[in-house]
């Protein structure tokens, strides 16, 4: 049968027209073998562009349809859909890049002219060998999986939850809260940041569509967006929480100290202990880790002896707990840049340097100093902090090279509430520049400079020392040019916000993209901001890229509007453009099944096949196997060959 192929030629604007022929584009197309209608708009994604390519199939009776336009991660379900309105197979329906691969990267108009033709003729010869395909459909399991306890991860939590679907939230620390529970006050409204998380986290405790997992790890995920296998590890706490009465007699005669955690090394705690008054779960932890070991008889078993409620049970063993959902939100948050690389701002040498959380935890209430901002080396009131901002970001020959974002903000707030303690103190920060894009943002570091007198020094720091009981600051004034020196009594670094220890192992266990930084990385930054590249699975919070609060939260609802509206399916359906196995070209090598980044190729009775829901169609198989026996639908070796001859001009 005679192929009957309408070819579309887009502007866009100056886009691709500003570089490209369209029309000689256009009239070319209209020559080559198969094309019974071409034609150029202005904008063919537009409402009358579509509207043109759906009469233009019922009028010229067209069996298949090439859109040579922008990149088909924008418009290709567009312009599908627009042919599966006309009435032909939406999978008969290809796209043409002939802007992102050609008008914007070349000037030449002749030769760009040239190569949207051989682009536009490339996709013709696919679409001519199309299969018509229809959407392969899975059930959906009605329940959602979120990793991380932190603002972001219970966010999510409780959308997911508040929308009727069962959640289960895993936390690998013994209570929620993540980071924000370890802060004194937020910017910029400057209120208690325990106050406004604590009601979220008793919500999360107490919500009957959401099973809180604490002090456990995901070891496994297996399966496919809608139907994930999921194994987590349960760690022992040592403790009944149904027992507890957290009468903390325990922790009066542990004789193990550890650095604290929650206190960030400001303090120490015992081996068994509560990680913060507001801890969820309410009840205490073992550290088997730090603890003798319980199963030696070395164990001192002071901590049993003194549980008038037999709370602590030395027998726990760790559990493998497995569920299915249909849906993952990964909100695994952020860890500070490692301060031991800032030797040379005198972290590790002098106890009064400390990073930004240790300054909130001296600022907290129910910190180590309740409230009251003392030195660590001899808990005097400091009369000069000297606040360092950029300290490991935006330094790619040394340390980070991005913004970590909210710094500036939190530096802001760190001399605030340090003035509001220390009235005859003096605040000095030494900046970059002062990034703070925010609501009610910019008005808050000109309050800080103006009614707490913060003083702002434009200019990095260049050596930190001690001299006399004084850590000496010398830096430069940029604006001034002139050199500073500071005798300060503390010095708080703003460190680099990271992505949370783990976090890459758990991107492999997840098969998710990270960025070059180690951040998870998202399914493109405009458009699709919050899901990942593994269907089924979204990004929240600082897992991402570091946020500040509002940001961090507003993205982790906008990652659970997206679970929802998988778990709101009665099934999911999934791209045709799969693998498929040539079963009597198939030797049974293996080679496919190793090289498959989607597990979705295994072995039957000496041949393979493929899971077509894991499978991907990235042809990765299909570029491993001698024999040609496996083969993506739709970008078979034949089309391949075809399109390459078509590029070549052949």
């Amino acid at each position: 049968m005679k192929k009957r192929t309408g070819i579309f030629i887009c502007h866009c604007g100056i886009n691709i027209a500003g570089t490209v022929d369209v029309k000689s584009v256009a009239a070319e197309m209209a020559k080559e073998p198969g094309v019974a209608h071409s034609v150029d708009y202005v904008y063919m994604c537009s409402d009358p562009g579509q509207n043109m390519i759906e009469q233009a199939i019922k009028d010229k009776k067209l069996d298949s349809v090439v859109v040579a336009c922008c990149s088909p991660n924008l418009h290709e379900t567009t312009f599908r859909n627009a042919a599966k309105r006309a009435g032909i197979n939406s999978f008969k329906c290809e796209i043409a890049n002939i802007r992102e691969q050609c008008s914007w990267v070349h000037k030449d108009k002749g030769k760009a002219t040239h190569k949207a033709a051989h682009l536009t003729k490339s996709a013709v010869k696919k679409v001519q060998k199309n299969e018509s395909l229809e959407p392969i459909s899975v059930p959906v399991t009605r329940k959602a999986l979120v990793i991380g306890g932190g603002i972001s991860g219970i966010q999510s939590a409780l959308d997911l939850a508040g929308a009727g679907y069962k959640v289960i939230l895993v936390e690998r620390s013994p209570s929620i809260g993540g980071h924000m529970s370890q802060l004194s006050e937020t910017f910029p409204t400057l209120d208690c940041s325990q106050c406004i998380l604590t009601p979220k986290m008793v919500e999360v405790s107490r919500h009957p569509n959401i099973k809180l997992m604490t002090y456990s790890e995901v070891q496994e995920v297996t399966g496919y967006v809608g139907n994930f296998k999921v194994k987590i590890l349960k760690k022992p706490t040592y403790v009944d929480p149904a027992k507890c009465n957290l009468c903390d007699e325990c922790t009066k005669v542990c004789p193990i100290v550890v650095p604290n955690e929650f206190d960030v090394g400001l303090t120490g705690r015992r081996a068994i202990y509560i990680p913060f008054p507001q801890a969820i779960p309410a009840s205490y932890t073992l550290d088997d880790k730090n603890c003798p070991d319980p199963f030696t008889t070395i164990a001192c078993g002071k901590c049993a002896d003194v549980c008038k409620v037999k709370a602590i049970n030395y027998d726990m063993k760790p559990e493998i707990i497995e569920e299915e959902v249909g849906a993952i939100i990964v909100a695994t948050g952020f860890d500070l840049y490692d301060k031991e690389n800032m030797a040379e701002y005198g972290y590790g040498k002098y106890a009064d340097v400390l990073d930004g959380l240790q300054f909130e935890r001296l600022c907290s209430a129910s910190g180590p100093t309740q409230g009251k901002i003392l030195r660590p080396s001899d808990h005097k009131e400091p009369k000069e902090v000297v606040f360092i901002q950029c300290s490991g970001s935006r330094d790619p020959e040394l340390h980070c090279a991005y913004c970590s974002k909210i710094c500036c903000m939190y530096t802001a707030k760190h001399a605030m509430l340090y003035k509001h303690h220390v009235h005859d103190g003096q605040a000095y920060i030494f900046y970059i520049d002062v990034r703070s894009g925010g609501k009610g943002y910019e008005e808050f570091v000109q309050r800080a400079v103006e009614e707490d007198g913060v003083i702002y020094l434009r200019g990095k720091v260049s050596k930190i020392f001690e001299e006399n009981g004084k850590i000496k600051v010398w830096g430069v004034d940029t604006l001034s040019g002139k050199p500073i020196e500071i005798d300060a009594d503390m010095v708080v670094l703003a460190q680099a916000m990271r992505p949370s220890n783990g976090a890459q192992e758990l991107a492999k266990k997840l098969k998710l993209g990270t960025d070059k930084d180690g951040f998870l990385a998202e399914a493109h930054p405009k458009l699709r901001p919050v899901e990942s590249v593994t269907a089924g699975m979204f990004l929240a919070g600082a897992a991402q890229a570091p946020k500040d609060i509002p940001e961090a939260v507003a993205q982790a609802s906008g990652a659970a509007s997206k679970a929802i509206g998988i778990l709101s399916q009665e099934r999911l359906y999934h791209s045709p453009t799969v693998a498929k196995v040539l079963k009597n070209l198939c030797t049974g090598c293996g080679m496919c099944v190793a090289v498959c980044p989607y597990d979705a190729i295994a072995f039957k009775d000496g041949k393979v096949e493929v899971n077509e829901v894991l499978c991907e169609g990235c042809g990765t198989c299909s570029a491993t196997c001698l024999r040609a026996a496996i083969q993506v639908k739709n970008l078979t070796q034949n089309q391949v060959q075809e399109m390459i001859l078509a590029c070549l001009g052949g």
